[in-house]
């Protein structure tokens, strides 16, 4: 019976993995003459003061005493980390990148690592507490609540993933500082910041698009980019220019 149990656990879980991306609408399909975006997302304005965090329990994982952090994470030339940018409503183009099974969200002394991260829609996510402490992971879209895991120190879960494309909050109801970010992809066409602020977006086919860049402190900012075959645009984003 357990055989049988585990058997039928796997070819769920690799009916999920062939299913990744299917429901989203998105059709791949050859891009010869594609074109490129490629640039780096800027904050002009004065950088906001830090976020207080004060560790309430769990003191010998957590951390103790109150903490300043970054609202936003600026270079020396304003160049943002951890800034989502992607093309809105693309309907067809690249083949997206072979699966590798679920996204691993982790919790690690009480902070989601990384803050930030990106998931085709329909993917698999593995929840992993590696703390030695409870944590009550919990997942909005905007007000909506999506899931509620509890996770015992050390343990992990898995969920089956998001059907609907967006920005996705992270929190732990134990721990309330806790925030991280998912953004739910529905092309393959995004990319995450690194520390130098730069993004490339490659492949695209000929043709005019809405290019969206968002943090979880500016919110998303909008503009039109026409992309011609075999030609690559470059653009710097302000995302202080809402």
């Amino acid at each position: 019976m357990a055989l049988r149990s585990s058997l039928g656990l796997a070819v769920f879980l690799s009916s999920l993995l062939l299913s990744t991306y299917d429901s989203a609408g998105y059709e791949a399909t050859a891009v010869s003459d594609g074109g490129g975006i490629k640039g780096k997302v800027v904050y002009s304005a004065t950088p906001p003061a830090p976020r207080k965090i004060v560790h309430t329990k769990d003191h010998e994982v957590c951390g103790s005493g109150v903490r300043d952090v970054d609202q936003i994470t600026i270079g020396s030339d304003k160049v943002v980390q951890d800034a989502v940018v992607y093309l809105k409503k693309v309907g067809r183009g690249k083949a997206w990148p072979p699966s590798t099974g679920p996204v691993v969200v982790r919790n690690h002394a009480c902070e989601f690592t990384p803050s930030v991260q990106a998931v085709p829609v329909n993917t698999p996510l593995e929840l992993v507490n590696g703390d030695p402490v409870f944590h009550n992971m919990q997942a909005f879209r905007e007000k909506t609540g999506l899931f509620n895991l509890g996770l015992i120190k050390n343990s992990k879960k898995t969920w089956q993933g998001f059907d609907q494309p967006g920005i996705v909050r992270l929190e732990c109801s134990a721990h309330g500082w806790m925030r991280g970010w998912l953004y739910v992809s529905d092309s393959p066409y995004y990319a995450i910041t690194p520390k130098d602020g730069t993004f490339a977006i490659s492949d695209v086919p000929a043709g005019q698009y809405t290019l969206v860049t968002w943090h979880s402190f500016s919110g998303p900012v909008e503009m039109p980019v026409t992309v011609t075959a075999k030609n690559t645009v470059t653009l710097t984003p302000d995302l202080a220019r809402r």
